[in-house]
């Protein structure tokens, strides 16, 4: 990787672009030269797998001032955890729903399925009648997408088995009304995740529901749940017990934006209270055109209006981080963009604190500890909604716009988000998480 960008299969134009960006963490462009010799160590000795980011690595030499003939003992050192043994056993997941976030989750399942060693996606289940016609619609939507493009990938269709054939990988679509309906160990697929990303089920009693699936043991929501654990990867997933839980919510895409976030300023500069607006594109739950609609403004349409609406990001925060119970309000706007959101997190802080120092502290959580998966930082002064689109990171700091009043006891942080990319990728380290599944280290 290269500054949490995956390198594997990419374009020799897609690496130099990384190298340009590379400004934005290092201060200035890091070079092919930089990099090369960091990979060419890298490629000298022998790791299970990892992800390896060799941007980090030569900032780290950069800034230490190592010199070429040091570079492969330094490497050797940095990197001597990744010669650890991975050992496990792998998790068959069930995709309960095939809308946005269902086959953005098929598409980085079996992108990242390697070796079958970690997630297996075994089965798709949806309420239509499976058929050829019905198959064929499904695969092409999986294999093009308005938004994020088409799928790198190939995608054939199976009448006789009711199957999907994604990369050679067989994935059954399975038609139910419901979930008691199911007999999973018919399709050989036995303790399986399911990742229900309807939005029908959203408390424990109706999430239960698929434990009455034979061949099913675990759920986990993709959207915020009543009365089981809302977690937000990387920020309080410790609180995720499957010794105790079976059933988990990965709460909604804002409230992985901006959890992360908020847990860096507690912790560094402590929040008395805020107020966070988000920004959000239009959803599918907005008319596209005027129509009722049970909720106030939605019925109004969704690409021709901004559209004031409820959300719960505020007190669902508090979930996750709750020490923040009760300091925040929250509210939205739907604006007319299919994908892409910013939230505008205002919070008055118990340290005082400048704009440079509050940069520095964002941009030290992206790039070293505990959420540089969840936090990714920029200084480009350029940049719009589209340009995030395709951004694994769950949070991406605009430090350009940010502000800090005089007094330095006010923040106003800008922090974009792909809801539908980079909230998936949250779902899939939760859900790997949760599976008991290694997770590939990030070094």
């Amino acid at each position: 990787m290269l500054f949490r960008n995956q390198l594997i299969d990419r374009r020799v134009s897609f690496i130099l672009n990384l190298h340009q960006q590379s400004k934005e963490y290092a201060g200035i462009e890091l070079t092919i030269q930089e990099t090369l010799l960091v990979a060419e160590a890298i490629h000298a000795l022998d790791f299970k797998p990892s992800r390896l980011d060799i941007g980090k690595l030569a900032l780290n030499i950069r800034n230490e001032g190592i010199k070429a003939v040091d570079i492969q003992e330094f490497v050797q050192k940095e990197l001597e955890p990744a010669k650890e043994h991975l050992t496990f056993l792998p998790k068959d997941v069930v995709l309960y729903g095939f809308g946005r976030i269902g086959r953005l989750l098929a598409r980085e399942l079996v992108s990242k399925v390697g070796a079958g060693k970690q997630l297996r996606l075994r089965a798709i289940v949806t309420r239509d009648l499976v058929d050829e016609k019905s198959l064929e619609k499904r695969a092409s939507l999986l294999r093009q997408d308005s938004i994020h493009g088409n799928f790198d990938g190939e995608v054939l269709v199976d009448t006789e088995h009711d199957a999907l054939i994604i990369n050679g990988i067989p994935v059954y679509v399975i038609s139910a009304k419901g979930p008691e309906e199911i007999d999973y160990s018919k399709y050989g697929i036995e303790d399986a995740l399911v990742i229900d990303n309807t939005g029908a089920f959203r408390d424990d009693k109706e999430l239960s529901r698929h434990l009455s699936s034979k061949g099913a043991t675990m759920v986990l929501l993709t959207a915020p749940g009543k009365g089981v654990p809302n977690i937000v990867y990387g920020v309080n997933e410790l609180d995720a017990d499957p010794k105790k839980d079976n059933i988990f919510s990965a709460a909604s895409c804002t409230t992985n934006a901006i959890s992360p976030v908020l847990a860096i300023l507690e912790k560094e500069l402590g929040i008395e209270k805020g107020h966070i607006e988000t920004i959000h594109s239009y959803t599918n739950d907005q008319n596209l055109v005027d129509n009722m609609h049970k909720k106030s403004r939605r019925g109004r349409a969704a690409a021709l209006n901004m559209v004031i609406t409820e959300t719960g990001a505020g007190s669902a925060v508090a979930k996750v981080l709750p020490s923040l119970a009760g300091k925040l309000t929250s509210n939205a706007i739907r604006v007319p963009v299919p994908n892409g959101s910013l939230a505008i997190l205002n919070v008055e802080l118990k340290k005082k604190t400048t704009l440079n120092d509050l940069n520095n502290i964002l941009k030290a959580a992206a790039l070293n500890g505990d959420l540089v998966e969840q936090i990714a930082y920029t200084n480009n002064s350029e940049l719009v909604s589209s340009d995030i689109i395709g951004t694994s990171a769950a949070s991406v700091i605009d430090s350009p716009a940010n502000i800090v009043s005089d007094d330095g006891k006010t923040a106003i942080i800008y922090v974009w988000y792909d809801n539908e990319y980079g909230y998936s990728h949250q779902v899939m380290r939760l859900a790997r998480h949760i599976a008991g599944v290694r997770r590939y280290t990030y070094y």
